[in-house]
């Protein structure tokens, strides 16, 4: 497996649509309502297309249902972590420990040995991305983000080992996301009752929206996890954090301070030592 420059555009790409959802939820009111949202919109689009597509090997729906778990707790602890911390330091804490994580279990779980040059790369991207979160933030901000670093490496492993047995990765991507809104749906529904049905009824648009992003962002890592090793997918989805930064100055009023721009530069540092 090789990471080519299609997979790593496509990546990239993708990168920019998960910073995009969560720069919406970030921005919200109820960053709770909004989350559920985000899950149940990018479900109902994802059954649009489920029953048009292969289904998923028999083998791949036991990691279908550990991952849905799994995402019961990403979800909690992202709302979390947007209630209490500016995008441009939880997302990067949220997405930077999980690629370490992954590139230290890829050889025992997928048998994948990095050479020197991706370890480098790995260690400048990670570096970049923790160097953003760097500063004063509020304790459960960091506490809910760094929880949830460890569930993004755990089901990042949990999807790549799923996507690979599935046979059409596609096909897994779209019912992890069905599977994903009835369980957080249903969850939301007990928790806040009346009030999700009506918020999102009128809140249409985010909820379509942020799910599509959602939807199409995390096809594409898995389709990739397919094509490349899983570590370096990892890693090169988390240069979303770039794309978060930019977007939390652009449209948040988030600072874009002198170390946050030395770290992006790590990032990019990483990325092109990714590719040689």
């Amino acid at each position: 497996m090789e990471l080519t420059l299609p997979i790593t555009l496509a990546v990239l790409g993708g990168a920019l649509l998960h910073a995009s959802w969560n720069a919406l939820l970030k921005g919200s009111a109820d960053k709770e309502l909004d989350t559920i949202g985000v899950a149940v919109g990018s479900g109902a689009l994802a059954l649009l297309v489920a029953f048009w597509v292969p289904a998923p090997a028999p083998d791949a729906w036991p990691w279908l249902a550990a991952s849905t778990l799994v995402h019961i707790l990403y979800f909690v602890f992202l709302a979390g972590a947007y209630r209490w911390g500016e995008l441009s330091f939880a997302y990067p804490v949220m997405r930077g420990g999980g690629p370490m994580i992954v590139a230290l279990a890829g050889g025992a779980a997928f048998g994948e040995v990095l050479g020197a040059p991706q370890w480098v790369a790995i260690a400048f991207i990670c570096a970049g991305i923790l160097l953003l979160a760097q500063g004063q933030h509020d304790r459960r901000a960091t506490l809910f983000a760094v929880a949830n670093a460890l569930v993004i490496a755990a089901y990042t492993l949990i999807d790549a080992k799923g996507a690979r047995a599935s046979g059409a990765p596609v096909s897994y991507a779209l019912w992890f996301f069905v599977l994903c809104a009835v369980v957080i749906g249903g969850l939301g529904l007990l928790r806040r009752g009346g009030e999700l049905p009506s918020h999102l009824a009128r809140n249409w648009a985010r909820t379509l929206g942020g799910g599509a992003c959602a939807l199409a962002s995390y096809g594409i890592a898995l389709w990739a996890m397919t094509r490349a090793p899983v570590a370096l997918v990892a890693v090169l989805r988390e240069t979303s954090v770039i794309f978060a930064a930019v977007l939390g100055a652009l449209f948040l009023k988030e600072k874009m301070t002198r170390r946050r721009l030395v770290a992006t530069g790590a990032v990019l540092a990483g990325l092109l030592a990714l590719r040689l």
